[in-house]
């Protein structure tokens, strides 16, 4: 009876540690270091058990969540998929600011790598940019918990991955701040753009 009273001591203090983090995604090299894990073969039996029991849902190999993916906000799931630091930008961002005005199928991010994924019927593609830019913080703000980019630095960013990109509504996009965007962050200039 100890025994048993013990080993559900622990299973809830874990997921309290989880609770603390205040997030419902995490790759298996989280839970291994939040729980104090180092044997890989202690945690998969840990998280395999906790699958079975509905406590964790494996999104895929190594990434589970405490909800199930449709309870999860597809923009922070991207995020967390992609595992490293990433923002939202481009066309996901010009859509919404009416810049691009074609349909966007999926969530653009920038990162440190580029790669095209789908979670639960969500689809996301993710642009690598060079480190001494990707860090750069000029025109990135925290939306709903999530780094996004504002409407210039997605305008400044998709014209350093394709300077002829093209603007449903060119006219909605504030062009000095681009430039300032651009200058920040050691983007070439694109002055054949501004404006048009």
């Amino acid at each position: 009876m100890i025994k048993n009273t013990q080993k559900k001591i622990r299973q809830e203090d874990r997921f309290a540690k989880i609770a603390c983090l205040g997030d419902s995604v995490f790759h298996t090299q989280d839970l291994a270091s939040l729980w104090q894990i180092k044997n890989p073969g202690t945690l998969y039996m840990l998280l395999n058990r906790y699958a079975k029991k509905g406590l964790l849902f494996r999104i895929y190999k190594g990434f589970y969540s405490i909800k199930p993916v449709e309870q999860i906000d597809p923009i922070k799931l991207g995020i967390k998929a992609l595992h490293g630091f990433a923002y939202v930008s481009t066309e996901t961002v010009l859509s919404k600011a009416g810049i691009i005005q074609q349909n966007i199928y999926g969530v653009t991010f920038v990162s440190s790598r580029s790669k095209k994924f789908l979670i639960g019927g969500n689809h996301y593609y993710s642009r690598k940019l060079k480190d001494i830019y990707l860090y750069q913080p000029a025109g990135i703000i925290y939306e709903n918990g999530v780094k996004t980019a504002t409407t210039e630095r997605a305008v400044a960013d998709l014209l350093y991955f394709n300077p002829n990109a093209y603007f449903d509504g060119a006219m909605l996009i504030d062009w000095k701040k681009v430039i300032e965007i651009q200058k920040e962050i050691g983007y070439s200039l694109t002055p054949e753009r501004y404006g048009k």
